[in-house]
């Protein structure tokens, strides 16, 4: 085998590659044993460097990278993975982990600056991402998982978030209040979206009502 120059902590860097689309997935390490199993299992093994462990791409989520190929570059000192993946690489859904740009993150950061008072448009943009999650089910999404469990499990997960604002509001804790009321929030934008209701509707009917009592 060729001598790849591992470096000092033992690793190199992997580059993974969709090898039919030829779109970068992820960035991982590997070492010398995570290298060997991947060649001896044909899917992807890595090293973790916060768990300081060896670790299968899919293990958990089902989403394995059967790998096709492996190249090192010039210096012997990064590889690149050629694979056919079973889902998505990144574990926020997405296809690839390098789904964000710094040219869009920074024209974001400039419309945020520019217009503070539009946090609560995030709702709309966090109703967008549960659509997208209930259409494409992505196997390693809680949205997804949440939808695939039906009406009663969405429901049960508002009313347990439900208690769980209430228990934060008793405590008079107000990170606790803040933290446990996000998480109703998401949740029954999660049952709203279910039911095809989108959040106009509800500011429709919040200003309706408004209207009828001025």
């Amino acid at each position: 085998m060729i001598d790849i120059k591992y470096g000092e902590n033992g690793l190199v860097p992997a580059i993974v590659q969709d090898y039919k689309t030829k779109e970068v997935l992820m960035l991982a390490y590997m070492n010398e044993e995570s290298l060997m199993k991947t060649l001896e299992t044909g899917t992807a093994w890595f090293y973790s460097r916060k768990r300081k462990s060896l670790w299968q791409k899919g293990e958990t989520s089902g989403n394995f990278l059967y790998v096709k190929s492996i190249f090192y570059d010039c210096d012997e000192d990064a590889l690149l993975l050629k694979v056919d993946a079973a889902g998505p690489a990144c574990h926020t859904g997405n296809v690839s982990c390098f789904y964000r740009s710094l040219k869009d993150a920074k024209e974001a950061e400039e419309t945020e600056e520019e217009n503070s008072s539009g946090t609560l448009e995030f709702l709309d943009e966090l109703a967008e991402i549960i659509d997208s999650r209930f259409s494409e089910k992505p196997e390693a999404s809680y949205v997804a998982k949440l939808y695939k469990g039906g009406r009663e499990r969405i429901l049960k997960k508002v009313g347990e978030e439900a208690a769980e604002v209430i228990i934060a509001s008793m405590s008079q804790k107000k990170d606790d209040i803040v933290y446990e009321s996000a998480d109703l929030i998401f949740h029954l934008l999660v049952a709203l979206r279910y039911d095809g209701i989108s959040l106009e509707e509800i500011a429709d009917e919040l200003e309706k009502r408004h209207k009828q009592r001025s």
